[in-house]
């Protein structure tokens, strides 16, 4: 599957529509985000029951904002709508794989308790 640019207009509808969506937030002043484009490309050509999605900071700062992002260039995993992990710094393509690797076995018990427990006390 082919990266996605996400922006103010896509990303909302995306992370709401898909399981997992991997996020690189980037800017193309920077040499190391640059760098590990081929490397996130690669890993979304392999995990294409996965959503991989560039940010550029520099067009739609208020993404990086909302999530906090300090550094780039950065990663965010979000599965089923939730911020799982979030990560600073140039990641090779082995411990991108095991990054992969880990959200898929990632335990969503607590999240979605979380997320009973919201709704839950939406609706009293």
């Amino acid at each position: 599957m082919a990266v996605l640019e996400l922006t103010k207009a896509n990303f909302k509808e995306t992370i709401l529509n898909n399981a997992t969506v991997i996020v690189d937030f980037w800017a193309p002043w920077c040499q190391p985000c640059v760098t590990f484009t081929d490397v996130f490309t690669a890993a979304a050509d392999k995990n294409p029951d996965m959503v991989f999605g560039m940010v550029n900071t520099e067009i739609d700062p208020e993404i990086g904002e909302y999530f906090e992002v300090e550094k780039i260039p950065g990663i965010l995993v979000i599965r089923e709508q939730a911020a799982i992990h979030a990560q600073i710094g140039e990641l090779g393509a082995p411990a991108l794989d095991k990054l992969i690797e880990w959200t898929r076995e990632y335990d969503m018990t607590q999240v979605r308790q979380y997320y009973a427990e919201e709704d839950a006390k939406v609706t009293k």
